[in-house]
């Protein structure tokens, strides 16, 4: 079996950036320390190493570069460079001038085991302001011939239109495009990724100016958002020659839109930057946008025309743990600003999209239950804010408390004083004579106060809690509001029907229990908020998760029956459900991310939870959760989601109804996934 604590063995691949100190026309002392980092590189297990534009010789030569003892050291050097780095296992992209039929071309050459594997001109040479390349260097479209000899090898690829594919890792083909390539309307890179190329690289010299860094973020997150691909960037640093310019040695590494490293700016000192890209990622999310294809269909005659050059490394094999922070908390970003304006849209996507049900559907009230816990505290607050945008009194917002057999005093009490700090109608119905009547008619034990606290004796009260809401509903002209999040769904934590799983419209259909917890959180710290209904909220958050539907023999003031106990944390099922429904990725490769992510307490990316509240998780304890949770999703649970109420979409991928991100047949078998769980190291929660 394959090495699960190795991040190469689930689709990841560890890419490197180096910006090395550079002296201009000195191709002895730039290939020396191109060296360096590229064995640093190597040490630490990176596959790719991207070095800046016309790196060898210095990118800043000028009229320089038609010197022929500065193009023939850089040819002697460049040996140098292959044979110093003919043992590593890592593939190499460096820049230098190169004649081809006398003319000059600036090029990104890919290098792997003493080999040049492919050389890439650039394709589009600034000549304005302060650059003058069309001096110096021909376009990539002069060359007539798509083979050169370099450095003694004969009949090495030339052009744009190269593709090399690392067999030993799947999903990972590279293209080469130079600095000025990603600054036009079409880059060569859109090309390459339509013909196969996941990760792109890029050797640029980039001379900074003010504002140009934040230039490159955009332009750099845009085209890797567009090609669906990894993207690298290495902008020239210390030693270019600063005669009319300047640069700061800029490095950046990203995935789909998304930073994943960059170095610091401005520095001396040479650097190596590094991440590992998601491949498989990367690969999942062009097999599901359709229209990748079809805008690579549009191209199919330029695409056709690309070449492959198949390369290999070794993998690297033993314990190999990634760099990269996967967030615990996938639906929640860490830090207060992205938190907050994450809250805002997804809080206003529930409150627009009730609005519009409210008025398309001419009715007069909303009618909902009011458990004292957080979906159906969610679920109010968005009530309010609908009847308050539609110019409603607060009275047609009808909220029930329907305690059971097991209601606790502290949800029972904390219900109604929501209801009293928002001002909208209560009502209290209790439901135990009624649920006492359907078990005495079904002729269960519990009746008579005996037998086991099954699911029928709990489903009988969430099934009466419904029908008097849909009745109430229907005696108000109103509309059952649903409180069920998007956690529930996936886990099938729902009565089926005349249950909780049923209501007009849910609000609640695709939020996380995660998010729902700090959407919270976020509305307790508004201005304006009263000081009852942030107190309500704040010990709303700090009640234990629960269905109250089975009695406990003790007298806590929190609820008895705990539902993590039974479906696993929701802190660990949301990340489970984040990978699995938004990327499909593999049980093990979830359970792998899922222990980088959890495995160590203290690592600093907690979004604002107490130290008490903190939790870690053993492989053991991951893999028991995720068996738990695939077996729920995957085999038992899907005939809910089929029939699940509308609700508005509020995550990318953040759906579960039939009629958006998630259609699947409610008879299927969990035998794959079950499989692979069973792959996982690790047995029960003491591992």
């Amino acid at each position: 079996m394959k090495e699960f604590f190795n991040f190469y063995n689930h689709g990841l691949a560890r890419v490197a950036v180096a910006i090395p100190e550079v002296r201009v026309a000195d191709p002895e002392f730039n290939t020396s320390r191109t060296i360096e980092l590229a064995r640093q590189a190597a040490e630490k297990q990176s596959v790719l190493t991207l070095f800046p534009e016309l790196g060898i010789s210095a990118y800043s030569n000028e009229d320089l570069f038609h010197q022929q003892a500065l193009l023939c050291a850089v040819e002697k050097e460049l040996s140098r460079l292959l044979e110093a780095t003919s043992t590593l296992e890592s593939i190499l992209v460096v820049g230098v001038p190169h004649v081809v039929d006398n003319l000059l071309y600036n090029c990104g050459l890919v290098l792997c085991h003493g080999k040049i594997l492919g050389i890439v001109p650039k394709s589009y040479l600034p000549n304005y302001r302060e650059f003058y390349e069309a001096r110096q260097f021909r376009p990539a479209a002069a060359a007539i011939r798509k083979q050169t000899d370099y450095c003694g090898q004969k009949s090495i690829p030339f052009g744009t239109d190269l593709l090399f594919d690392l067999k030993s890792i799947p999903n990972f083909t590279l293209s080469v495009e130079i600095c000025e390539d990603l600054w036009v309307p079409v880059p060569p890179s859109s090309f390459a990724a339509m013909a196969g190329a996941t990760i792109i690289a890029n050797l640029s010299a980039s001379n900074i100016t003010v504002g140009k860094a934040e230039y490159r973020h955009a332009l750099i997150a845009n085209q890797s958002a567009r090609c669906l691909a990894g993207y690298l960037y290495s902008a020239a640093g210390p030693g270019e020659s600063t005669t009319d310019l300047a640069w700061d040695g800029h490095a950046l590494i990203f995935e789909n839109g998304r930073l994943l490293s960059e170095s610091s700016r401005f520095d001396f000192n040479p650097s190596l930057t590094t991440a590992e890209i998601d491949l498989d990622r990367l690969a999942q999310e062009r097999m599901r946008q359709n229209t990748f294809a079809e805008n690579a269909r549009s191209h199919r005659d330029r695409l056709t025309g690309y070449r492959t050059v198949e390369c290999n490394v070794a993998v690297p094999t033993g314990t190999l743990l990634p760099e990269r922070v996967y967030p615990r908390f996938p639906y929640v970003p860490a830090g207060e600003e992205s938190r907050d304006k994450r809250c805002f849209e997804a809080y206003n996507i529930q409150v627009h999209g009730l609005v519009k049900r409210l008025s398309a559907s001419r009715v007069e009230n909303i009618i909902i239950g009011v458990s004292g816990g957080l979906d159906s505290t969610q679920a109010l607050l968005v009530a309010v804010k609908a009847a308050d945008l539609l110019g409603w009194p607060r009275e047609r917002v009808r909220a029930y408390t329907m305690p059971g057999f097991a209601t606790s005093s502290r949800t029972r009490e904390n219900a109604w004083r929501l209801i009293r700090a928002l001002g909208v109608h209560g009502e209290e119905l209790d439901i135990r004579e009624s649920s006492r009547l359907m078990l005495k008619n079904i002729g269960h034990s519990q009746a008579r106060g005996e037998g086991e606290y099954d699911v029928t004796y709990e489903n009988v009260q969430a099934g009466e809690r419904t029908s008097h809401l849909f009745r109430l509903a229907n005696l108000h002209n109103g509309i059952v509001l649903g409180t069920g999040d998007l956690s529930e769904l996936a886990l099938g934590w729902c009565t089926f029907g005349v249950g909780d799983h049923m209501s007009h419209y849910n609000v609640n259909a695709s939020v996380p229990k995660t998010l729902i917890q700090y959407l919270l959180r976020w509305q307790a710290s508004l201005e304006g908020v009263g000081a009852e209904t942030r107190s309500v909220l704040l010990d709303i958050l700090n009640t234990e998760i629960s269905p109250e539907l089975v009695p406990g023999s003790c007298h806590s003031t929190q609820p008895a029956q705990r539902t993590e106990e039974v479906i696993g944390p929701y802190e660990l099922q949301d990340f489970n459900i984040y990978y699995l429904t938004r990327f499909g990725y593999r049980p093990q490769k979830v359970a792998f991310l899922a222990y980088c992510a959890w495995r160590d307490k203290t690592r600093g990316d907690w979004p604002d939870i107490p130290e008490d509240k903190k939790n870690e998780y053993t492989i053991g304890e991951i893999k028991h959760w995720l068996h738990v949770f695939v077996k729920r999703f995957f085999a038992t649970t899907q005939f809910k989601r089929s029939v699940m109420p509308n609700g508005p979409k509020v995550g990318s991928g953040g759906s579960l109804s039939p009629r958006g991100d998630w259609r699947a047949p409610s008879d299927s078998e969990a035998a794959p996934w079950l499989n692979e769980v069973d792959q996982i190291p690790g047995s029960g929660l003491n591992y």
